[in-house]
């Protein structure tokens, strides 16, 4: 009796998720700190970090993984909002087959997805590096950069931009105005969703670069492969620092733009 009243509960039902969570997240991310912490021997130490920031050559790499990401960033942000304030403006069964369109890619492994692109670039005689690099981050996450922002379009309240017209707003100035801010938070979601990725990834960067450039995800790779786990979870715990203050950053803008106030 006491075991059914129980399974009826709703808070019963979220056990299988603090299970998964505690085995797939907590105990890896405490696993991370306690190994970046710690030498070879178990000893608490800071060498680890010292060990970082006197590697130019991983301080180097760490800063060229930012830019990458920035720039991949940025190009999909230009790339991404025009692609979906059309979809969002057009009628209903084309806007739904053209989004499907652009997320049909993410249905695909991005190891095959990597390596059609660099079959692309061997079919146009095209050199692979630092430029093959860059357009496979786009390509991979670009539908990550359209559909939060898709999303938020949609979703936008019209009468906002009537108002604006009616008040003889110019078409610059309502979007300027009106649709920039209120699309902010699809934007930022849209950020965060290829800005983090990209700087964790490094099979991009060994199939398109043929290796000859390394990500800060590479550098992480093969520490752990080598062994170094210490010196490995280390670097983790810096890209998720980087990441966690990136995500506090959108926590922010989500907030100050709550409600969806205009400039």
């Amino acid at each position: 009796m006491r075991l059914s009243t129980y399974l009826s509960s709703r808070k019963s039902w979220a056990l299988p998720y603090i299970i998964f969570s505690a085995i797939f997240v907590v105990i890896p991310l405490i696993l991370i700190v306690v190994y970046a912490f710690t030498d070879e021997s178990g000893h608490i130490t800071l060498g680890n970090f010292v060990k970082f920031f006197q590697h130019p050559e991983a301080v180097n790499t760490f800063v060229y993984s930012i830019g990458i990401a920035i720039i991949t960033t940025f190009a999909c942000i230009l790339l991404g909002y025009p692609a979906a304030w059309i979809l969002s403006n057009t009628k209903f069964n084309k806007s739904y087959t053209m989004v499907v369109l652009f997320i049909l890619p993410m249905w695909v492994n991005i190891l095959v997805r990597t390596l059609a692109t660099v079959a692309l670039f061997d079919f146009l005689h095209l050199p692979l590096g630092e430029g093959a690099l860059i357009f496979g981050m786009i390509y991979n996450f670009l539908p990550f950069m359209i559909y939060p922002i898709y999303n938020t379009l949609k979703k936008m309240d019209k009468s906002y931009i009537e108002a604006a017209q009616d008040l003889g707003a110019t078409p610059f100035q309502v979007f300027t105005k009106t649709v920039l801010p209120l699309s902010m938070p699809g934007v930022v979601s849209g950020i965060m969703m290829v800005f983090m990725p990209t700087i964790s990834t490094f099979a991009i960067a060994e199939l398109l670069t043929m290796n000859n450039i390394k990500l800060f995800g590479t550098t992480i790779q093969e520490n752990i492969n080598n062994s170094m786990w210490n010196y490995g979870a280390a670097l983790s715990l810096i890209m998720l620092l980087l990441i966690a203050v990136t995500s506090l950053f959108s926590d922010d803008k989500d907030t100050s733009n709550e409600g969806g106030g205009l400039w």
